[in-house]
Order: structure tokens, then sequence, then C-alpha cells
């Protein structure tokens, strides 16, 4: 009987040991290249649309990355409510920066916001972005997609919460330049802003209503 190994006429795979942190790093440096390349290129602006992309791997991090992007993709309409609110009245608005965890924010530039621009800026990011959650609700709903709808609940909600009347939130701007337009004179005004903040308000938590997902359908 012939020995083994003159049976054979291969050498078996054997497996590599452990973790290497050179391949690790070789592995990891072909993305940043990538990364700082872009930035080279682009500069901010190459910045502001890679924080979409780590702002999606971020929220991926803790319910997936189907939800991620959509998750942030409801974030990115809110914000181009504010930025295309802005460009309707003539403004320089910056295009989205997210801020992962934080949420996303876009910046006037070159201009000084009057109390009735600003407030409208300001309910022009809930105003859309319930409108963008409420296409995932129509859409989860004709599909019989759970994920769809607990997308669009959580975009009612976000937008909700942004309403709250408190600091930096839009509502917190929204009371105070209602505020400012009442102590000088602009009471109609005034009245305006209050009506269609209750009235969005509103709508918002109805969708939150009709979108709501049971957690055993998840």
């Amino acid at each position: 009987m012939e020995p083994l190994g003159e049976l054979r006429d291969y050498e078996p795979i054997q497996p590599r040991g452990g973790f290497s942190l050179r391949d690790f790093l070789r592995k990891l440096w072909a993305p940043i290249a990538a990364v700082v390349g872009v930035l080279i290129k682009f500069g901010w602006i190459g910045l502001k649309f890679a924080s979409i992309f780590i702002a999606i791997g971020g929220y991926a991090l803790i319910w997936g990355w189907r939800f991620g992007v959509g998750f942030v993709a409801l974030i990115f309409i809110h914000e181009m409510g504010h930025f295309l609110e802005g460009k309707r009245q003539g403004l320089h608005p910056s295009w989205p920066t997210f801020i992962p965890f934080l949420g996303a924010y876009v910046t006037i530039r070159g201009a000084r916001l009057n109390p009735w621009r600003n407030a409208l800026v300001a309910l022009a990011g809930p105003f859309l972005g319930g409108v963008g959650a409420a296409g995932f609700w129509l859409v989860g709903a004709q599909r019989g997609s759970s994920l769809l709808e607990a997308l669009a609940y959580a975009g009612f909600l976000i937008n909700l919460i942004n309403l709250v009347p408190v600091g930096f939130l839009d509502g917190g701007v929204v009371w105070r330049s209602a505020h400012f337009l009442r102590l000088g004179g602009g009471r109609e005004k005034a009245l305006v802003v209050y009506a269609l903040y209750a009235g969005i308000a509103v709508l918002l938590a109805l969708g939150m209503y009709a979108a709501h997902v049971d957690q055993t359908r998840l």
C-alpha cells in the first residue's frame, strides 16, 4: 500500500491564521483614498455628499441598510423643503449637510431673513418631509411592504418632533418668528404662520396614525 502523500498530486489548502493588520489596512486604504480623492476634487461640495453616505452607514448599523437608506432619504426630503423654499424666495441656501445620528441642516448664505421669510423656510421642511413620508406610506400600503410603512411612520414622527416649539428645532424657529411678527405689527401674517403650523402638525399626526405598523408585522 502506497503512502497517502504519494497518491495525491496536489497540496491541500491551508487556512491562514488569525487577524492580519496588514491585510486589514490594505483593504481599508482603497475606500479612504477614494474619499480623499473626492474631497480634493470637489472640496466642500464633496464633503456634503459624502456626509449622506456616512449617515446611511451610521443608521444602517442600527436598523439595517434598507431602513438606513430610507431613513436618510426621508431626512433629505425634509431638508430639501428648506432648500427649495429658500430658492423660491431668491435666497442662497446650501445643499443639505448630514450629521449621523443628529440629522442634517441647510444654511442660508448672505441673506438676512425677516420673521415672515424665516417662518416659511422653517415650515417648508416638515411640510415636504410629511409629503415624502406620505409617499412612502402609499407605496408601502399598495405593495404590502411593512418596511416602507414603518419608514413612513418614522418620517411622520421625526417631522412632527421637529415642530416642537423648542430651541433650534423648526417649531422653535416658527414660534419665535410669529412672536416677532406680532410685536412688529404683522398680526395677520403671524396668524397665517400659526394656521400653517397647526395644519401641518395635525396632518403629520394623522399620518402617524394611518402608517402605524404593529411590531409583530415587521
